[in-house]
């Protein structure tokens, strides 16, 4: 043995001497600036996104607790602190051990390993290992033992493409460095012998084993005593996956700032580690993706079932089976809490299925009846649930599992603070894996009635009042009025009101009520009216089919749109960016919300803003989405329904006087969502979920009265309209030519009817 390590002293003496002055330069060690990645955070310091080939999170040595350094030390180099870098005895061992093939029994040091993984390739060689010896030196002589431990902390692929100890605990634990306890210490300090062997989440079994041998080292070194060691091989571990409850799913917020810094900053945007700052609420963006998967969900449970996603033929072999499952089901991920699983035994009063994870579903009675169709003897084979089928189950909320299905339909929510533009919670579809295209900010739909109260607010500037009597009666266009086919209108329930209050009109959505104000109005100023709140004029050709939101908007501009009535007339900015820094929090970009909406552009008057939002206010007292103030138990809630010819878009936009907030259901490829399908049915439900937790601590408060109104019985009208008593009227006699309503042309009934839009 003693031989054995001469000639080892010998051969590494004379690669000194030739060697040496070949290695690489190590002095940008000195300050060290690892690959760091584009790092993401809500305005609570909440982490929403990262990007970049490496996860990792820059801490310095005096930043890392002991436990994490003590757990490392035990399992990878106990004697750190009083070596010199290479341990020859452990070299020698693990030599002898190699020769006679058994299990080596490791002899790289922290910092041998650190030459290695910054510096050197990982063959194994004897001349790769003289090199990284001749470099641990170096190492040793120009570092201190804590640069080095901190380097190694920071640099280590630790697996799930987390560099670092400070990484793999948000990845593995969701939780800081400094909050991990000697359990998860250890768990973490087992992964860099082998990262895949030792993942805590692909192979508990072994990473279990390996977590309990590093307790027991840390106890044998001193680091914990019995007692400590003891509760921590107890302590059970919450692992943090995909479908962990605990993940903040903000990842179309993710991807559009990843977008706006990477225009800024090119390739350096996923190294140089900046750290992006948002006006993102976790709470509330949390609030929105729950609301609208569940409302999406809700709405999916509708549908007929379409059947399973595939089918695969199950050996007998339990252990061939097993793989067979696992195979399928990774390539069927799970959707969020949408899981897949794999079909047992099925039949109409019960259905067994099996999860990656080995664990065994039995699905009964109601789970069954979203899926009833394809349980039936009946069912087309590609639609029978049967021995085989890749299906889909949600846990229901009194307990249980129910059989449901991948949606179809899309959705999005945004939600933005009016007096600022602030995008305090935004999701651009139900889930960002399966759909990347971002619905709030890309998609141009028609809005439907949700559009109406921008017509009304022109006429609010035109002399009308929310007494003004409107004719609610039959209309029809030739092709020369509308732009296109001649157009017969209707309302919503096909039947007409007569003569009502243009309060009532619009909290009943009547369509003829809309059509007769625009035409009086004028559609050529009614399309410059709607250009102050945001939306793009050639989007709303000036035809009177406008009236009814015949044209396209994002949900984005809805979101603006609204927030111009929401902060008393003025259009703000949507924005998302706060500030940027780098690594060391060094402040690049500093973005300050703006305090005042009067930072703003004044584009409607603060009067008419104000008898919007009480027209607003009716529609969700007694109106369309009268369901919103009945629920919320509040009476600041403002806002619209919308939905479009034949159900194909559903909206509701509306807002409190702190937060507007816009909802959109819909097909990419736009079709039917059915018949009984509404804003107030499909997307109201939603909106009012968020605002459930968003509105939870803010107390009820209604704008104050501008100057310039009147208030006349209930109603609040512009000074000057007052003589009257605000009251006017609109295609009620046969006086009022320009909006008396036409008779259809003989024998045409039926093939000149285009009813575009409904409530």
């Amino acid at each position: 043995m003693v031989a054995g390590l001469l000639a080892l002293l010998l051969v590494v003496g004379v690669a000194m001497v030739v060697a040496y002055p070949n290695l690489p330069d190590i002095s940008d060690l000195a300050d060290y600036k690892p690959k760091l990645p584009l790092r993401i955070y809500t305005a609570d310091n909440q982490l929403m996104g990262e990007f970049g080939e490496e996860r990792r999170h820059l801490t310095p040595i005096k930043d890392i607790p002991d436990v994490m350094k003590n757990a490392v030390l035990s399992i990878e180099d106990n004697r750190f602190y009083q070596h010199g870098g290479v341990d020859y005895l452990g070299i020698l061992r693990a030599g002898i051990a190699n020769i006679g093939r058994v299990k080596s029994q490791g002899a790289s040091t922290i910092t041998m390993q650190v030459a290695r993984n910054v510096y050197l390739s990982s063959e194994k060689t004897y001349t790769r290992k003289i090199y990284e010896i001749l470099l641990t030196y170096k190492l040793e002589h120009m570092l201190s033992k804590d640069q080095i431990l901190e380097i190694y902390m920071n640099q280590i692929f630790l697996g799930n493409r987390a560099y670092g100890f400070a990484s793999a605990a948000e990845t593995y634990f969701g939780k800081s460095l400094r909050e991990i306890t000697i359990a998860e210490a250890a768990m973490l300090a087992g992964l860099p012998k082998a990262p895949s062997a030792y993942n805590p989440i692909s192979n508990p079994k072994r990473a279990r084993s390996r977590q309990l041998y590093i307790i027991e080292r840390m106890e044998e070194n001193g680091y914990i005593t019995a007692e400590q060691a003891k509760t921590a091989k107890a302590e059970p571990l919450a692992l943090r996956t995909s479908g962990d409850k605990r993940t903040l799913h903000a990842e179309y917020v993710a991807e559009t700032v990843r977008q706006m810094v990477f225009a800024q900053y090119g390739q350096d945007t996923y190294t140089r580690g900046l750290n992006v700052y948002t006006t993102i609420q976790s709470t509330e963006q949390m609030a929105a993706y729950k609301a609208l998967r569940q409302g999406i969900m809700d709405f999916e449970r509708r549908q007929i079932y379409r059947g399973p996603e595939k089918f695969i033929d199950l050996p007998s072999d339990p252990k061939k089976m097993e793989d067979v499952i696992d195979e399928a089901l990774e390539e069927h991920p799970d959707n969020g809490d949408v899981m897949s699983a794999v079909v047992l035994e099925a039949s109409p009063r019960k259905v067994l299925a099996v999860r990656q994870n080995g664990e065994q579903i039995s699905i009964t009675a109601e789970g069954l009846k979203p899926a009833q169709s394809g349980l039936s003897e009946k069912a087309p084979p590609a639609k029978q649930v049967r021995k085989g089928a890749i299906i889909r189950i949600v846990q229901m909320p009194k307990g249980g599992w129910e059989i449901t299905q991948l949606p179809e339909v899309e959705g999005a929510f945004v939600a933005i603070t009016p007096r600022t533009g602030a995008i305090r919670a935004l999701v651009g579809g139900f889930d960002f894996a399966k759909n990347k295209f971002n619905h709030v900010t890309q998609a141009w739909r028609q809005p439907g009635s949700s559009f109406k109260p921008f017509i009304y607010s022109a006429a609010l500037e035109k002399g009308f009042t929310p007494a003004t009597v409107v004719n609610d009666a039959p209309l029809f266009f030739d092709a020369g009025v509308t732009g296109g086919q001649p157009w017969e209108p209707k309302n919503y329930d096909g039947t007409f009101d007569g003569p009502m209050t243009l309060r009532k009109g619009l909290a009943k959505s009547k369509n003829m009520v809309s059509i007769r104000i625009l035409q009086s109005v004028g559609p050529r100023h009614a399309q410059e009216w709607v250009g102050r709140f945001g939306f793009d004029e050639d989007k709303h050709p000036a035809y009177l089919t406008m009236a009814l939101g015949a044209g396209s908007v994002t949900p984005m501009q809805m979101a603006t749109g609204y927030s111009v009535f929401a902060n008393g007339g003025y259009r703000v900015q949507p924005h998302l960016i706060t500030r940027i820094a780098d690594y060391k929090d060094r402040i690049l970009v500093d973005s300050p919300t703006a305090a005042h909406p009067e930072d703003s552009q004044r584009v409607i008057p603060a009067r008419n803003a104000y008898v919007m939002t009480s027209l607003l206010q009716e529609v969700t007292r007694s109106g369309t989405a009268a369901r919103a103030q009945a629920t919320l138990r509040r009476s600041d809630i403002y806002g619209k329904t919308g939905t479009t010819n034949d159900s194909m878009d559903a909206w509701f936009a509306g807002y409190q006087q702190n937060l507007a907030a816009v909802v959109w259901i819909g097909y990419d490829t736009p079709r039917k969502l059915g018949d009984r399908e509404t804003g107030g049915g499909l997307s109201l439900p939603i909106w009012i979920s968020f605002m459930e937790t968003a509105l939870r601590s803010i107390p009820v408060g209604e704008p104050p009265v501008p100057e310039g109104l009147v208030q006349i019985g209930n109603d609040w009208v512009f000074e000057e309209l007052a003589k009257n008593g605000g009251i006017t009227t609109l295609g009620v006699g046969a006086e009022n030519t320009a909006a008396k309503p036409a008779a259809l042309p003989p024998g045409e009934e039926k093939n000149r009817i285009l009813d575009l839009f409904r409530n």
